[in-house]
């Protein structure tokens, strides 16, 4: 694949994220073999916030500043999502985008204290802190995708992710289909349980618009193997918070649940009237729950 093809599968900084959210606390740090797209505010004890597959650092728009009046808050495009380069297919798997955050976290030298991952973003910070990458002493889990599939979609999740993956036409296709048809864009929204401002789905319909970030989601998931992480969450050091919207279509309040039978000690949180995209919904709600949960509030 040229480098020309590159370019116009991926979304490119100063024509697609002109009116990204909080652009001007963004930067590009070259970390491991990829340049990466961050976002850094604030001061006080460090805060990662890692984002789900498929989305990017807008998922944290409202929120981030707000967290950043206490604390000295990163976020970052996971890679191949949003504005940080694409690695190879394998290497979006669950242990190597762990292994890539964690060389970024050395190239910022920043230690985070307090930990805050959405969807597939907790799995990657628990991946983080069993490996030793990092050594946060609180990991807050937003409907954190932290177990495997049960049932049908478990069986057939990732054959069918990596049939699609190997299939180069397919994020074209879909890509240009979010193009065309606005509305299916928030058709997948409102299939998340959660009701986003038509700002925050143009955002979306923007990041499914790259073939790029479209196969980079494609690929994570196609590699994605959570049957090691499962064993070993018992063994996780952090405190453990784990959040569950009681709208969520995508992770269900079961699976926090699930997660917390195999760590008695977590504490779990039942937040109402919210979907999966609960901290984009109500980020002032999500925000005060991690400054308590912190222990930074008021």
């Amino acid at each position: 694949m040229t480098s020309a093809r590159v370019l116009q599968n991926k979304l490119i900084w100063d024509r697609d994220g002109r009116s990204w959210p909080n652009r001007e606390l963004s930067r590009f740090v070259d970390a491991g073999s990829l340049t990466w797209h961050v976002q850094t505010a604030g001061s006080g004890p460090v805060m990662l916030l890692i984002h789900g597959t498929a989305a990017a650092t807008h998922s944290w728009g409202g929120l981030l500043p707000m967290l950043a009046q206490r604390h000295t808050v990163v976020a970052l495009d996971l890679p191949g999502h949003g504005f940080t380069s694409t690695p190879a297919p394998t290497d979006l798997c669950l242990p190597c985008m762990a292994r890539g955050v964690g060389a970024l976290m050395r190239e910022l030298d920043m230690r985070p204290e307090i930990v805050v991952g959405h969807s597939a973003g907790a799995a990657i910070l628990a991946r983080m802190c069993l490996d030793h990458l990092i050594e946060p002493r609180l990991l807050i889990s937003l409907s954190g995708a932290l177990l495997p599939l049960r049932g049908f979609a478990g069986k057939w999740f990732s054959p069918a992710a990596k049939l699609m993956a190997r299939n180069s036409f397919l994020p074209r296709f879909v890509a240009n289909g979010a193009k065309k048809d606005p509305k299916g864009v928030q058709r997948l929204v409102d299939g998340t349980g959660s009701s986003l401002t038509p700002d925050a789905v143009d955002l979306y319909r923007l990041l499914i618009s790259s073939p790029g970030h479209l196969a980079a989601a494609l690929n994570m998931m196609a590699n994605w193997d959570l049957e090691p992480l499962r064993d070993e969450l018992p063994r996780l050091t952090p405190e453990v918070l784990l959040v569950a919207f009681d709208n969520d279509k995508t992770v269900p309040p079961e699976e926090a649940e699930r997660a917390h039978r195999l760590m008695p000690k977590a504490r779990v949180q039942i937040v109402r009237g919210y979907g999966h995209l609960g901290h984009e919904e109500a980020p002032q709600r999500i925000a005060e729950l991690i400054f308590d949960a912190a222990g930074t509030d008021d």
